[in-house]
């Protein structure tokens, strides 16, 4: 396997590593600044703030298998460049409007939706992006350098983010999220030239569409873990983006507590980065499985609630298991699918494990308004035991190992 060093002296490594710190920078207080925003808005609800996030997602999960395709057919970097950057320049409209204090929902709907679009185009084609500038047995250490610049993004835009929204508002968070997907794209852009488009295409998008559901199916192993992941996540994402800012407001200090849970989750991805740059499990799936049993913990963290020490510490844990699965998953993908599907099928794995994930996002305020908040987080934490020790029995994936495992 190539040294840190060998990986970080790659030309266009270094270019994309500084593109994506630049973006999740900007993501760390993207969605804790558009979901205190909507809360500081007049007549601003939780459920409102379910809707908005919801959108996006509903949005990501109709357009991701068409994304996998034209990433496929296009040129993957041209097209993740490309939809970075009109992603950017809707959400800039967007902060203009929350600058002016009335932002109508149908604004927000308008702005998330098209941004669920341009992500769905975007995932899949970043899939594709490492493959093309390191070589495969690099793939894990690559990964887990990638991901380690974006959480350390991610922990200072999160940090700074609390700050800003507390001192500034969210209106100037939401214009730095904005420029940060601008400036990714651009930068991504210079590139675009080591993913050609493919020659002598022939077949019709819907031929590509279902050889690429084919190559998926094709794989036990990922249509157990996917299927089990659209309820975890959905419950991740009902505690975490909805639920757990209501309780930091009505229980802590508003959006500066909720930011401080948020960057221990950060500092878990970070951790989680190291881990995975130097061990390699030999049964991947069975270790990634048994990592996830932490968002239980930080779940069930909130009935309490517990105090933010506690709480944050949980996200810890749970921001590991996290960035493990995306360092190891994603080397799974890259390493055992056929590359020429590659954008399909990580486009049928993003929007199966993200399905549920507006149904969290919208459920989650009515419900606790009808059973109460805790018997909310214990409903999402018992759904997410269930689904995280199902797949522990099916031997595809309990066995699985990579094709190139010593």
């Amino acid at each position: 396997m190539s040294s840190l060093r060998v990986i970080l002296s790659r030309r266009y490594f270094k270019r994309y590593l500084a593109a994506r710190f630049i973006s999740n920078f900007g993501n760390g207080m993207g969605t804790i600044a558009l979901t205190f925003g909507i809360l500081h808005l007049k007549g601003g609800s939780a459920s409102e703030v379910g809707i908005v996030l919801g959108s996006t997602m509903i949005a990501f999960l109709v357009f991701s298998p068409l994304g996998g395709v034209i990433a496929d057919r296009y040129g993957r970097i041209r097209v993740a460049a490309l939809t970075d950057i009109s992603g950017g320049a809707a959400l800039l409209i967007q902060a203009y409007y929350f600058s002016t204090g009335h932002v109508p929902l149908a604004l927000m709907l308008a702005v998330n939706i098209f941004f669920g679009i341009t992500w769905a185009l975007f995932w899949p084609a970043l899939t594709g992006v490492i493959p093309s500038i390191i070589n495969e047995e690099e793939l894990q250490r690559g990964n887990s350098v990638v991901q380690f610049a974006s959480n350390l993004a991610i922990i200072g835009g999160t940090a700074i983010g609390g700050v800003i929204i507390s001192s500034l508002g969210s209106t100037t968070a939401l214009i730095i999220d904005a420029l940060t997907f601008i400036i990714n794209g651009l930068m991504i852009a210079t590139f675009r030239h080591l993913t050609p488009t493919p020659a002598g295409e022939s077949q019709s998008v819907m031929d590509d569409l279902l050889h690429g559901w084919r190559v998926f199916l094709s794989f036990r192993w990922i249509v157990i873990i996917v299927g089990a992941f659209s309820f975890i996540v959905m419950c991740w994402a009902g505690a975490e983006n909805v639920l757990g800012p209501l309780i930091a407001k009505e229980k802590f200090h508003g959006a500066s507590s909720w930011a401080i849970v948020l960057s221990f989750e950060s500092v878990g991805f970070l951790a989680g980065s190291l881990i995975a740059m130097r061990y390699h499990p030999k049964y991947p799936m069975r270790f990634l499985m048994f990592s996830t049993f932490s968002v239980v913990f930080y779940i069930a963290s909130l009935i309490g609630p517990m105090s933010i020490a506690a709480i944050s510490f949980f996200a810890f844990l749970w921001g590991i298991s996290l960035d493990l699965w995306g360092a190891i998953w994603g080397t799974a993908l890259q390493t055992m699918v056929p590359k020429e599907a590659l954008s399909r099928v990580s486009a049928f794995d993003g929007m199966g494990s993200l399905l549920f994930r507006p149904l969290g996002l919208m459920l989650a305020a009515p419900l606790s308004e009808w059973v109460g908040i805790p018997t909310a987080l214990k409903i999402f934490a018992g759904i997410a035991l269930v689904l995280i020790i199902a797949p522990l029995f099916v031997r595809d994936v309990w066995m699985m190992q990579l094709s190139d495992n010593s």
